[in-house]
């Protein structure tokens, strides 16, 4: 991915994407440096140097580095094993693969999707449909995945 610009955000920025993000905002505080990196496809927020938030159609989603290296605390919903390998190549989540999800998850909702076994972020995505109904449909889409372990957002150096 090559690199157009990179900027630091002023306080005001700061503000709106961490009330943006909600409960993910929480791991960015006061002290913290952010500074945008505009790329080809996506622009990234860096904090301290390291790429925890994406903007996708100029909204912030957290980024899978900072759910492995700040251990995020949010909306978690766990896929069985046999959903991780169709995670790994960027699939969306069905029902059927879901083994359990917070409660509080609402359609619209950025959720960390994360293995049985290991409790790892595989991926981050948008939740379809409620928590309960996640855990109960027995078909049909439940999240839309926006990032993955491995895609160019993943392996993105800095």
């Amino acid at each position: 991915m090559k690199i157009k610009k990179r900027y630091f955000l002023k306080k005001k920025k700061v503000k709106e994407i961490k009330s943006e993000l909600g409960t993910y905002g929480s791991f960015i505080s006061n002290k913290d440096k952010l500074e945008v990196l505009e790329s080809e496809k996506y622009d990234f927020i860096l904090v301290n140097g390291e790429p925890y938030i994406i903007m996708i159609n100029d909204k912030p989603y957290p980024t899978l580095k900072a759910a492995l290296n700040i251990e995020l605390e949010g909306k978690i919903v766990v896929v069985d094993m046999g959903a991780v390998r169709f995670m790994s190549k960027g699939a969306d989540v069905m029902s059927p693969g879901i083994v359990d999800a917070s409660e509080d998850i609402v359609e619209g909702d950025i959720v960390i999707i994360v293995d049985e076994k290991h409790n790892k972020p595989l991926a981050i995505g948008i939740s379809q449909i409620s928590g309960s109904e996640m855990v109960e449909n027995t078909e049909g889409k439940a999240i839309k995945t926006i990032h993955y372990v491995g895609d160019e957002i993943w392996n993105l150096d800095v």
